[in-house]
């Protein structure tokens, strides 16, 4: 199975490009038979949406790439800055290129330096994976103060933050093996 994290902000430094760091290794850990990929929106900037595209080779040609692993994929992982209440605008802007994602599973994680971790946000995204047409895994992680808990390298420095994202990649991957078979 070949699973995208896709990190949404397109920010440099980003607080949440670092919880997406984490993710990928400790899923590829977690099941080394899957390919875990991290596409990032700071890396890849979309062009207002104009239309939907059918193929990988519809796209300009420096976005082909990504477009192929957006095509490809099994299953999703969005992973959010909270931005005025809601998610990242370059992510849904990039989501909107493509068409729906009929039963692929996706994982909701969002990200903040405050309290609440960008719960508004991932309300939001809750709402947004059934009009793609993907099926939200009903465990969210919700990853407040992230500052404290991941260094610029995505290396998780709060141990007491781990039985959450391993809720989190065990309730994700239940889902998307079973639509995945």
């Amino acid at each position: 199975m070949t699973i995208e994290i896709i990190s949404g902000s397109a920010r440099e430094n980003s607080l949440t490009k670092r919880i997406a760091i984490y993710l990928q290794q400790a899923l590829s850990k977690a099941r080394p038979e899957h390919t875990v990929g991290l596409l990032s929106m700071h890396d890849n900037t979309f062009p207002p949406v104009q239309k939907s595209f059918k193929a990988a080779t519809d796209f300009p040609g420096e976005l082909q790439p990504f477009a192929q692993r957006i095509f490809d994929a099994d299953a999703f992982i969005l992973v959010s800055p909270e931005y005025n209440g809601s998610y990242s605008p370059a992510m849904k802007n990039m989501l909107d290129h493509f068409p729906k994602h009929k039963h692929k599973a996706f994982g909701v994680v969002t990200g903040s330096d405050g309290a609440l971790g960008g719960m508004r946000a991932a309300q939001q995204l809750l709402l947004l994976v059934p009009a793609l047409f993907g099926i939200p895994s009903p465990f969210l992680l919700v990853v407040p103060k992230a500052d404290t808990k991941f260094d610029e390298q995505g290396q998780l420095t709060d141990g007491s933050f781990e039985n959450s994202i391993h809720n989190f990649i065990t309730e994700f991957l239940w889902l998307a093996e079973k639509l995945k078979s």
